[in-house]
């Protein structure tokens, strides 16, 4: 192979048959340095967040799934920097990528690109959604990490649209811009940084992150076409990255009951038929382990309450809707239950600070 990449494809090769547990650390290439150059404090963030330096040192090992989305949310707190996740896409290179970056680079087209990368990603990445959808003159291009203990996932998100970005630009130049951008999280106080990183409209609430790309844009040639180094790096990826084991039944639930708090009150019925269950085996398998369907729906909403808080420019009713309750005063019941005040008292309250997980309310951390 005469190969203008040769440290991944080798290092791949020697890496093969090792256990991956969520992501390749590739995803994280240059992170220690860019949390620096943003003020933050490395090894604090690190260590709260359970990273390895050691294993980002090399591309091809595998960092945990929570513990990577958790770095970027512990990364952003820390730092002060909301938007965290989407500078640090947007400065990201398709070649530090690794593997993943390199079959979308070596394909032949940006289209082949695209599919090639969709096709190889649940290597790449476990408990993730990943395609690419017709929809008229466009393609959609549709991201989602689907994963129960990780239901904040803003900063990746924001990173991994940044990524793609950065890779059909590799091809159609900087300047390009996709027709529309969509991000399943509520909309952030800095927003119209998303507007001019992207160069198009970015709309928030959705049902997915995603881009929204004119057909005639992935007709374009790739640079760096290399079909031979492509076949090498598809088989390294398959053999180093067996697909993901299926999350168990409480963490399945917990995904779909996140997936639906945007549509209202989530429902066992439809959570189950997802699952290919009835509600009965459902709730029964649920029991089993020691759980149930409303405390589930319960623990979700509390934790993303907890979250939501610290974005003062959510109101108290938008919180409620996007937790899923049509009344505000049902929200502020259920906070009140969890934390002991409404969530206008707290905000108010010079006593309500935070700890690195859950608010300090009245002196008191809320699991207490």
């Amino acid at each position: 192979m005469t190969s203008r990449f040769p440290e991944v494809a080798l290092t791949a090769m020697s890496s093969a048959g090792s256990s991956h547990r969520g992501v390749l650390s590739a995803a994280a290439t240059g992170l220690g340095d860019f949390i620096n150059a943003q003020g933050g404090d490395v090894d604090r963030i690190f260590g709260i967040s359970g990273i390895d330096p050691d294993t980002l040192a090399c591309p091809t090992l595998s960092l945990d799934l929570v513990n990577y989305c958790r770095v970027l949310e512990e990364a952003a707190t820390q730092a002060g920097v909301d938007n965290f996740g989407l500078q640090y896409g947007h400065q990201f290179r398709p070649q530090s990528l690794g593997l993943i970056g390199y079959i979308g680079l070596c394909s032949a087209t940006l289209e082949q690109a695209l599919r090639n990368v969709v096709n190889a990603f649940p290597y790449h990445q476990h408990n993730t959604c990943i395609r690419l959808t017709e929809h008229g003159d466009c393609w959609q291009l549709d991201y989602q990490v689907r994963h129960g203990a990780i239901l904040l996932r803003r900063q990746d998100a924001e990173l991994t649209l940044g990524m793609f970005l950065n890779l059909i630009r590799h091809a159609a130049g900087r300047y390009w811009a996709p027709r529309e951008v969509h991000f399943e999280h509520p909309r952030p106080e800095h927003w119209h940084e998303h507007c001019k990183v992207f160069d198009a409209p970015v709309y928030f609430d959705q049902p997915f992150n995603s881009m929204i790309i004119a057909k005639t844009d992935l007709s374009r040639k790739m640079p760096d076409h290399d079909p031979m180094l492509l076949l090498v790096m598809q088989d390294a990826i398959r053999r180093l990255s067996p697909p993901a084991i299926t999350q168990n039944t409480v963490n399945q639930t917990r995904t779909d009951i996140h997936l639906q708090l945007l549509s209202g009150e989530p429902s066992l019925e439809i959570i189950a038929e997802k699952q290919g269950l009835s509600a009965w085996s459902l709730q029964r398998r649920l029991r089993d382990e020691q759980t149930s369907f409303s405390a589930l729906v319960d623990s979700v909403r509390k934790e993303m309450a907890t979250h939501y808080l610290r974005q003062h420019h959510l109101s108290v009713s938008e919180m409620a809707l996007l937790l899923g309750y049509s009344e505000v005063s049902a929200f502020s019941r259920a906070f009140r239950r969890w934390f002991g005040c409404s969530p206008r008292d707290c905000r108010k309250s010079q006593n309500s600070l935070f700890s690195d997980d859950e608010p300090v309310i009245n002196g008191h951390a809320s699991g207490e």
